[in-house]
């Protein structure tokens, strides 16, 4: 069974779409077989993998209140063992439509029952905010991955999104664990990214898996989007390209799976 990964901060604009693009295109590099879930309504990850939002059709909207099996939304992206469901502009109202249904907080974890034999890893990139939508993607997920901005206000809402991750341990998903801390955007000429890195490292100390790698601030990963690219593929040299090749593999080998140099 393929473990599932959502990829969550409260926080906006600290990588996480970035990341869930990246680190799926650089494991699927591996032959790992994996399926990325676009939970933000402003579907940038679709479109960052180069789809048109005007012409989907369906996506995670229609799995979640309409009934449909998430099987029939897969698409592909046009890279070797990287599929995905996309998000639609629909999804922006969802919460309202969620609250009279039944199992609302559990429909993506049912829904994917069927589909976690299929793929190693299933990623869900979470919107930057606590809705319906973020607390179904917590509940199905096996962990938790969490982008940390290597800024001053790093930290600024931690404590809310780990107080959230334990009410729904408590309520919801009591297997859920924290896959770990990535520092991203990362300036190490400034004394301030190396501050902030050493804080964070400081407050997770002996409680949470920290990755090794640090996602350095580079303008490839902000270009790659606009030509519907991961910067694995846009710039494969590029610093940011880099260093998400080194984040698939360390994450491989967390997980306990050879990772090909």
């Amino acid at each position: 069974m393929g473990k599932v990964v959502s990829i969550s901060n409260q926080k906006g604009g600290v990588g996480k779409t970035t990341t869930a693009v990246n680190l799926c295109a650089g494991l699927a590099e591996h032959g790992i077989k994996v399926l990325l879930i676009d939970a933000d309504a402003q579907g940038n990850s679709t479109s960052g993998l180069g789809i048109d939002l005007k012409k989907v059709q369906v996506g995670l909207y229609e799995a979640l209140v309409d009934d449909f099996q998430l099987t029939d939304i897969v698409i592909e992206t046009g890279y070797s063992n990287f599929h995905i469901i996309p998000s639609t502009k629909d999804l922006s109202g969802i919460d309202v439509e969620l609250y009279g249904l039944e199992r609302r907080e559990k429909r993506l974890r049912e829904g994917l029952l069927l589909l976690k034999s299929e793929y190693d890893y299933i990623f869900i990139d979470c919107p930057p905010s606590l809705t319906l939508v973020t607390v179904n993607a917590l509940t199905a997920a096996d962990s938790v991955l969490i982008p940390i901005q290597t800024e001053y206000y790093s930290l600024e809402g931690l404590s809310q999104l780990l107080g959230a991750l334990n009410l729904i341990r408590l309520g919801l998903n009591p297997d859920l664990t924290i896959e770990g801390i990535l520092l991203t955007m990362c300036d190490r000429r400034t004394k301030l990214s190396l501050q902030v890195v050493d804080e964070v490292k400081s407050f997770f100390r002996e409680r949470e898996y920290i990755f090794s790698t640090i996602i350095p601030r580079n303008v490839k990963l902000s270009e790659a989007p606009s030509y519907g690219k991961p910067a694995l593929y846009y710039d494969p040299s590029s610093p940011g390209a880099q260093a998400y090749r080194e984040l698939a593999r360390e994450f491989l080998r967390k997980n306990e799976l050879v990772a090909v140099c």
